[in-house]
C-alpha cells in the first residue's frame, strides 16, 4: 500500500492523506479540507495514477470536509462518514464553517456510505476497518489498515495530545472510552492524525499526558 500526505499551504486545513492499494490502483482520499490551489491533491493523484474510490471522513468538521464536493465531482468517489456526523456535510453551523467565516466555501454533498463500528471497506484486497470513536464529535471514527499497522485517527488522537471535546457533540468521557478502544489494539501502529505530525501508538501509550492520566 502507498500512503501519501497531501501538501497543504494553509494552516487551518487538517491533514489529508491519500491511500492506494498498489495491486488494484484503487485509492481513498482521507479528510480533504480543501481541493484547490492551497493543496497538491490533484497533482498527487495524477502522479500516483490511481482511481479514487472513496472519500473517507473521520468526522464532519469543515476543516476536514471542504474539499469533498470538488473531489466527488471530479473523480466520482463515494463519500463515507458515520451517520452521526452526516448532517454536517449539508449544515454550515454543525460543521463549524459558519463560526469560522467559511460558510461560502461549503457546498452540500450526498453521503454514499454511512459507516458504523466494525464495518470493513476495501481498496482492492486491502481491508480498512472502521472504529467508531466518539468524543470529539458524536460520529468520529478511526480507519484502521491492519495489514499496514496504520490508524488514520482524525481528531481523536494526536501526537502527545487528543482531540477537543468542547465543541457541540463532544464528550470527554466518550473520548476516553474511544481511546481505550485504540489502546486495546495489540502491538504498535503508525498513527496518521488529523492535525500535527504523525506518531505511533506505542509512543502515545507512554508519552501522551491525557492517556497517562486516564
Amino acid at each position: 500500500m502507498i500512503i501519501k500526505q497531501v501538501d497543504i499551504d494553509y494552516q487551518s486545513i487538517a491533514n489529508c492523506w491519500i491511500i492506494v492499494d498498489e495491486k488494484s490502483g484503487e485509492a481513498a482520499v482521507v479528510d480533504p479540507g480543501a481541493f484547490d490551489e492551497r493543496t497538491n491533491t490533484e497533482e498527487l493523484i495524477a502522479s500516483l495514477g490511481c482511481k479514487v474510490k472513496y472519500i473517507l471522513l473521520t468526522h464532519g468538521h469543515f476543516d476536514h470536509t471542504l474539499g469533498v464536493y470538488g473531489i466527488r465531482e471530479k473523480y466520482g468517489a463515494k463519500v463515507v462518514i458515520n451517520d452521526e456526523d452526516a448532517m454536517m456535510l449539508a449544515d454550515t453551523a454543525l460543521s463549524l464553517a459558519q463560526d469560522n467565516n467559511v460558510s461560502h466555501l461549503q457546498r452540500p454533498v450526498k453521503v454514499d456510505v454511512r459507516v458504523k463500528d466494525g464495518d470493513i471497506l476495501c481498496l482492492g484486497d486491502t481491508e480498512i476497518k472502521v472504529i467508531h470513536t466518539p468524543g470529539h464529535t458524536r460520529g468520529s471514527v478511526c480507519y484502521v489498515i491492519e495489514s499496514e499497522k496504520t490508524i488514520l485517527s482524525g481528531d481523536t488522537l494526536f501526537c502527545m495530545t487528543v482531540g477537543r471535546t468542547d465543541f457541540p457533540g463532544g464528550s470527554t468521557q466518550e473520548l476516553e472510552n474511544s481511546l481505550r478502544k485504540l489502546l486495546a489494539l495489540e502491538g504498535n501502529y503508525r498513527i496518521l492524525p488529523g492535525h500535527n505530525r504523525e506518531t505511533t501508538l506505542d509512543s502515545e501509550r507512554v508519552r501522551n499526558f491525557f492517556i497517562r492520566r486516564m
